[in-house]
């Protein structure tokens, strides 16, 4: 009888993490959740009754938890994470603890045979001239981005490992967020009628949290040839301007845009990316952008919209 493989997600009960249980659940494999539950735990409920299914309240920064979780684990999957620009600067020591002192902890806690994935970001290119690649030299403009950068650099230095920085990430999941661009200028259009949206012109490429959790699966499926490697993950024909996102949304929603070409986003990324090397091998995204707002503003309808918990500050 073949030995099921067993998988750690650090950071499971996030936003990529609920969207990737079911499909590691449905292939048989024996998953593991790692997470503090800090934001709300109920979203792991309907796995419970998986016997393949188990969990572990504990902490990415509590070392000696993290290290009997790891402990006969196959793979991990490294998703606990302080995430985006604003959560990141609300609280800059922690998002430099979990973000890069701990993955370098994790790192440290593996054997060789244990296969390492992990999600990076393409927030790391920070604002680039020209379509970036793997290739393309760094150049994080955001604290968040730094530490994703340093943890990334201490992913790669294990003999197994695949790192991919993905798009911006939009779509609905069991675990919400509405930080996320498209996510929350499609909320603004229901919520309020309009949107303020600065620098429109400003390059975003997206990609729907889904295809995200495939994305593992894929690495999963194919780490033989992927390893120690790095990928960009998203799609080539998902490269849009600010102000093209929102004329999508306004055209589905009516609502009213004010774009100001004068002040400045917090944010300043701006890049073009290219996803040939994964595309190469096999692994496409299967959900548009203007797929994704449809299913937003179905999701909207039964959202209670006082209700604050799904405004990000982790994965």
């Amino acid at each position: 009888m073949k030995k099921l493989k067993r998988v750690l997600i650090t950071g499971g009960a996030g936003y990529i993490g609920t969207s990737l249980i079911p499909l590691l659940l449905k292939k048989g494999y024996l998953v593991t959740v790692y997470d503090s539950v800090q934001y709300d735990g109920n979203v792991l409920i309907p796995y419970f009754d998986n016997p393949n299914f188990s969990f572990i309240n504990g902490d990415i920064v509590d070392s000696p938890s993290l290290k009997r979780a790891v402990k006969n684990q196959d793979i991990v999957i490294h998703l606990a994470a302080i995430v985006g620009y604003d959560a990141c600067e609300k609280n800059k020591k922690m998002a430099k603890l979990v973000n890069s002192k701990a993955t370098k902890n994790l790192v440290s806690l593996l054997t060789s045979k244990q296969l390492l994935l992990f999600g990076s970001t393409g927030s790391n290119y920070g604002k680039v001239a020209g379509v970036c690649t793997e290739e393309t030299p760094l150049n994080p403009t955001s604290l968040y981005a730094e530490t994703k950068t340093d943890a990334e650099n201490y992913v790669m230095q294990h003999s197994n490992a695949i790192a991919y920085r993905f798009a911006t990430a939009f779509g609905s999941a069991p675990r919400l967020r509405l930080d996320l661009l498209v996510n929350d200028l499609t909320f603004l259009a229901v919520k309020q009628k309009y949107m303020l949206v600065y620098q429109p012109e400003f390059m975003r490429t997206f990609i729907h949290v889904k295809d995200m959790a495939n994305s593992f699966l894929f690495a999963i499926e194919n780490s033989e040839k992927m390893k120690n490697s790095i990928y960009n993950v998203g799609s080539n024909n998902m490269n849009f301007t600010k102000r093209e996102v929102c004329e999508m949304i306004r055209k589905k929603t009516g609502c009213v845009i004010y774009y100001n070409e004068f002040d400045s986003d917090k944010d300043h990324r701006d890049y073009e990316v290219s996803y040939n090397k994964i595309n190469q091998l096999g692994f496409k995204t299967t959900i548009s952008v203007e797929e994704g707002i449809d299913e937003l503003l179905k999701v909207y309808q039964a959202l209670n919209l006082k209700n604050k918990r799904h405004v990000n500050a982790g994965n």
